[in-house]
């Protein structure tokens, strides 16, 4: 009941205050009052009440001593002059009645036989004296008086005027707390509705306006206004925290779904990589058994040459993909930057393809533009891309499709098309097929798989010459279209003659071969001495270094992982003698990274060839071709 008479506003919680404050302070004011004021008035009558019997007693003394009861009568009827003094009496030393009063003769009051104890008593609402007589020190009566106590009209005369005076109080309190309260409440107010306001728009903007009240008021909207700056700047700190919690969980949780893609790519790839290599590893061993067991059938030796040699270019090919990945993640893959003619660029990825494409019965259709084009970039490379463009679409081909090359040029640009009616790319693969490892058609049906890597490579070597490529498919079955966008430049002068290359001048030289693979340096002997070559073979460094300074080779092409002296330092050495100052050193090595070139240009080494090597490649360093040369030290 009290709980739903409590005041909800600041406003009447403050009133109320004040009034029971007021309330409580008046009567404990009055209580207080009312106490003292009861006490004072019964010490009041009680005083009156002997006095009087005191008086009776020393004016009656002379009717006890001559035994004279009408004197005591007149002296009691003195008593008249006091209304509230109902009775009294006088009792002589026997305790008999003397002599008598009584202010109304119509209530006869009913005196006690005998006198009570000297002093004063309150009973049933009236007072009662007994006091003694004395006469020379002795007793010789008893007066005796009982008069109206008014304490219960004296309490109800006090409570109201108690009443009126509280509840004028109360009213003059009420007005001067709803006067003051204002000071008070409609700052509080104003916090509050700002308060409600904030917690129902979550707007930490909103500010409590100044009520240019002082104070601990004052202080309130300050610090009230300053919390909710402090609140909004870090509910905006928390915001931005989320915020980049959320990104973060999102970019872990992509990192996570790229994490899981990568491995189960990398798992496909070794399983791929396993599959493509045993594949010409089980034609050239059998090639090996056709060689051993055909003896002295030239037909049959040369077809298990001629497949031998087909299977090896398709591990060259792989291997060499895979180096190039590599080295161009790491950044250590760079590009000649010289005129090159499209149509050679073509010519050379033409080349490179057209036996598999012949095997696997394609058409393939080629449209150029009728005047020459030049780009300035890499042969080497560009061709690269052009044959693992056609060799991809000639794999996700089935035997006896169409392919197509053409090139345009549109918008001062190179546009060149690599078509297929093949398998297609499904939409949700396009941006995805030149990632890592990322392959069409993973199914076991296909035989010609490959890596994965192709498409990834021409991507990068395109955009190492400033160019793009991109995918397009109308979907799976449908075939596809690869297209390749090359900045192009002016016609160089003689351009024609830059793209003749000059014949070798025949001539005989003395060659140096330090490998300790017997069966690959003896080889290379073979063919050489049949080119008509001079030529020295040493299986270890040490031994090459001891036949060098007599034989002062032209050219001295050094394997790096020799035993007993490297490759490295027998360089090093070669250098030092004067009979090779001349010589052209060449290092023959399974490493190919940047920083091997380096070693190898430290130690002195003019080319640097990787294996495996084939017998042109050396041809061609020994015509004086530019293929594996180190760049001069300055």
């Amino acid at each position: 009941m009290w709980a739903r008479l409590r005041p909800a506003t600041v406003r009447g919680k403050l009133v109320t205050m004040a009034l029971a404050t007021t309330f409580v302070a008046l009567m404990t004011a009055a209580c207080g009052m009312l106490l003292y004021d009861l006490d004072s008035y019964q010490q009041y009558w009680v005083d009156d009440m002997t006095t009087q019997a005191e008086i009776i007693a020393v004016v009656s003394t002379p009717a006890l001593s001559f035994n004279d009861p009408s004197a005591a009568r007149q002296n009691l009827g003195m008593l008249r002059v006091r209304p509230h003094i109902l009775a009294g009496a006088v009792y002589d030393a026997r305790g008999a009645m003397f002599a008598a009063y009584a202010q109304s003769s119509q209530d006869t009051p009913v005196f006690p036989t005998r006198p009570g104890r000297a002093g004063h008593a309150i009973t049933g609402g009236h007072l009662v004296v007994y006091h003694p007589v004395i006469e020379n020190g002795e007793a010789i009566g008893t007066v005796y008086l009982i008069a109206r106590y008014g304490l219960v009209e004296r309490v109800r005369t006090y409570a109201a005027i108690m009443g009126g005076v509280m509840l004028l109080s109360l009213l003059l309190a009420a007005l001067v707390a709803n006067r003051l309260q204002q000071g008070i409440t409609q700052p509080l107010a104003a916090v509050t509705g700002v308060a409600r306001e904030v917690m129902e728009k979550r707007d930490f903007s909103l500010r409590v306006r100044s009520s240019n009240a002082s104070g601990e008021i004052a202080t309130l909207e300050y610090a009230f206004n300053d919390m909710l700056a402090e609140v909004g700047r870090r509910a905006q700190a928390l915001q931005n925290t989320n915020r980049t919690l959320q990104y973060e969980m999102t970019v872990r949780q992509d990192a996570e779904r790229a994490l899981l893609q990568a491995d189960r790519r990398k798992d496909e790839f070794l399983a791929t990589l396993a599959h493509e290599l045993r594949n010409p590893l089980a034609p050239i061993r059998t090639g090996l058994d056709i060689l051993r067991m055909a003896g002295n059938d030239k037909p049959a030796c040369d077809r298990a040459r001629g497949i031998m040699e087909r299977q090896l270019r398709q591990m060259v090919r792989l291997v060499d993909d895979l180096l190039d990945v590599s080295r161009i993640n790491t950044g250590k893959l760079t590009i000649k930057r010289e005129p090159v003619a499209l149509q050679s660029v073509v010519s050379d990825a033409l080349e490179l393809v057209r036996p598999f494409v012949e095997a696997q019965e394609h058409r393939l259709q080629v449209e150029l533009p009728q005047h020459p084009v030049y780009l300035l970039g890499d042969a080497t490379r560009l061709a690269q891309v052009l044959s693992n463009l056609l060799n991809n679409a000639a794999k996700y081909t089935n035997r006896g499709g169409e392919l197509a090359l053409r090139a345009v040029m549109e918008h001062g640009q190179l546009v060149i098309r690599v078509s297929d009616n093949g398998i297609g790319v499904a939409p949700h693969m396009l941006g995805e097929i030149f990632e890592m490892f990322v392959q069409a058609d993973t199914s076991l049906e296909r035989s010609t798989a490959g890596l994965g890597v192709g498409l990834s490579l021409a991507r990068r070597l395109v955009e190492l010459h400033g160019g793009t490529v991109t995918a397009q498919s109308p979907g799976i079955g449908q075939g596809s279209t690869m297209t390749v966008t090359l900045p192009v430049m002016a016609a160089p002068d003689e351009a024609q003659d830059a793209l003749q290359p000059a014949g070798p001048e025949a001539r005989r030289l003395r060659v140096l071969l330090a490998d300790d693979n017997v069966d690959f340096v003896d080889s290379i002997a073979v063919l050489l001495r049949g080119a008509g070559h001079t030529v020295r073979v040493c299986h270890d460094g040490a031994q090459a270094l001891a036949a060098a300074d007599a034989f002062a080779p032209d050219y001295a092409f050094l394997d790096i992982g020799l035993p007993r002296v490297n490759g490295y330092d027998l360089a090093r050495a070669l250098r030092k003698l004067p009979s090779l100052h001349q010589t052209v050193l060449v290092a023959v090595t399974g490493w190919g990274q940047q920083k091997d070139r380096l070693l190898a240009q430290e130690a002195g080494f003019t080319a640097h060839l990787v294996k495996p090597v084939a017998v042109e490649q050396i041809l061609a360093i020994m015509a004086g071709g530019r293929e594996g040369m180190l760049p001069r030290s300055s």
